[in-house]
């Protein structure tokens, strides 16, 4: 996984997580699903790039 790559996955990770707990501070139940959400295409695309480089060496 290029270093790119990784910081993009976790700045959409980080950016999620800060929208989440926007959304349960405000009490905005749309705002938290969509930090999830972001959460969860991160995590996505990290596992996805580790598994690529797995196959690669």
């Amino acid at each position: 996984m290029s270093g790119e790559q990784k910081a993009e996955a976790k700045g959409e990770q980080a950016k999620g997580k800060l929208k989440e707990t926007a959304g349960r501070l405000t009490g905005n139940e749309q705002l938290t699903a969509e930090g999830r959400a972001e959460q969860a295409t991160g995590d996505a695309r990290e596992a996805k790039k580790s598994v690529k480089d797995i196959f690669k060496h």
